[in-house]
């Protein structure tokens, strides 16, 4: 039996037994043409030395068309305001309909700096309690000195509501380890970090792998600007969140014998500078440089806009934000170059459909991130499924080299009669 005619059979059995091939890495066929993203010329600050995303290829989650490095944009769109950009990458979607309406790199790898707080907020904020008050732990304060803090102490006891308003208003990372402790479960901060990660599996995040729970750079630590606008859409269609986000003082209670109480303000500039605007959360970490999650409403229409690495000129981060959410409003409805995939198409396409049967576009989904630990569910889920198509394989094998061998045989035998 020749290769041919084995691998024909093969694929006919595979079929048969409801296997479903797994491909090591996406397959982009009719990607757009390469189109440099605009950016502003601008001298570059010095940065620690990029970390080095895993190797890949182009994910197509959301559409072949943003399967690029560059520019997309749909046809008869207004100009991209490169004059005021210096980010690497972006993404601008309807929060309601989902439709991408432009982006840059919008699956190049990045590091995201606080921005990864609303992956926290997506995991923890429908699980936890508002109301429950929780006591900090000294490791709960175990984060860079100098970093960005809500001021929270040691044995103080503070009600979880106020644990969000001090992680959205003033990007506390002590905030944030406070809130992935109690959400991890027995397991603690790593259980709620680990949490955060399946999350983002969940909603289709496929380039994103949290470190640590406040952003704050972790080796394999990164996202993708198509990744935060999912997560971004997950958090607003959160009630609490969106009341959270768009708060602007808020008061963090005093703590006897311990500490004053005092008032945060909101340090995002785009709820005072931007008429519509709805909130999101910034970032900034010498290695990420600037990064920004926004959304505004206009006229009915609902917009996010996600960048990375972005410096604070020509603009600061949210001006940059600002700008992309000008554009995208003066986008048509209806004009997209791809979608952001929800949970359920995650979840139909990650379960095997049976021959014969309708089902989706498979979600071209990217390699874990280095540092990403193997006992993952990803990681899990694709052992798993080649190890179980292995096991329906090698049988099958071992059958065809069976008969192979009986027919050669049986061919010698009335060669030998014959002669």
């Amino acid at each position: 039996m020749n290769v041919r005619r084995l691998t024909t059979w093969l694929t006919r059995v595979g079929l048969a037994v409801g296997i479903v091939a797994v491909p090591a890495g996406p397959v982009v066929a009719g990607a757009p043409a390469y189109v440099k993203c605009p950016v502003a010329k601008i001298e570059r600050a010095n940065r620690p030395a990029r970390p080095k995303p895993p190797a890949h290829e182009q994910s197509t989650v959301g559409g072949e068309a943003l399967a690029t490095k560059g520019l997309i944009v749909p046809d008869g769109a207004p100009p991209v305001p490169g004059n005021k950009l210096s980010a690497t990458s972006w993404l601008v979607a309807d929060l309601d309909t989902g439709e991408v309406l432009g982006a840059c790199g919008p699956h190049e790898y990045g590091t995201p700096a606080s921005v990864q707080k609303l992956l926290l907020a997506a995991t923890m904020m429908p699980k936890l309690d508002p109301k429950q008050v929780v006591t900090v732990t000294r490791a709960d304060m175990n984060f860079e000195p100098g970093s960005s803090a809500v001021g929270l102490v040691v044995g103080g006891k503070y009600p979880v509501s106020t644990l969000w308003l001090g992680l959205l208003l003033q990007s506390g990372n002590d905030a944030a380890n406070v809130l992935a402790r109690l959400g991890g479960g027995p397991a603690g901060q790593k259980g709620g970090v680990a949490a955060m990660n399946a999350e983002a599996r969940r909603l289709g995040a496929f380039e994103t792998h949290a470190v640590t729970p406040s952003g704050l750079d972790g080796p394999g630590q990164f996202t993708s600007a198509y990744d935060l606008a999912l997560i971004a859409r997950a958090c607003f269609a959160i009630p609490d969140f969106r009341k959270y986000t768009k708060t602007m003082t808020a008061q963090i209670p005093a703590q006897p014998g311990r500490a004053k109480g005092f008032q945060i303000q909101n340090e995002n500039t785009l709820l005072t500078r931007y008429k519509g605007a709805l909130g999101g959360k910034t970032g900034y970490t010498d290695l990420a440089r600037h990064t920004y999650v926004g959304a505004a409403e206009r006229n009915g229409r609902r917009l996010v806009v996600t960048l990375l690495g972005a410096e604070a000129r020509p603009l600061r981060g949210w001006q940059q934000g600002a700008a992309l959410l000008d554009w995208g409003f003066s986008v048509p409805p209806g004009k997209s170059v791809g979608h952001l995939v929800t949970p359920e198409e995650v979840a139909q396409a990650a379960t095997p459909t049976p021959t014969g049967a309708a089902g989706g576009e498979p979600l071209q989904a990217r390699q874990e991130p280095a540092g990403a630990s193997s006992d993952t569910p990803q990681a899990w889920s694709s052992m798993m499924v080649g190890g179980m198509a292995a096991v329906f394989a090698l049988p099958v094998v071992l059958l065809i080299i069976s008969t192979a061998r009986r027919r050669r045989r049986a061919a010698l035998r009335r060669l030998h009669q014959r002669e």
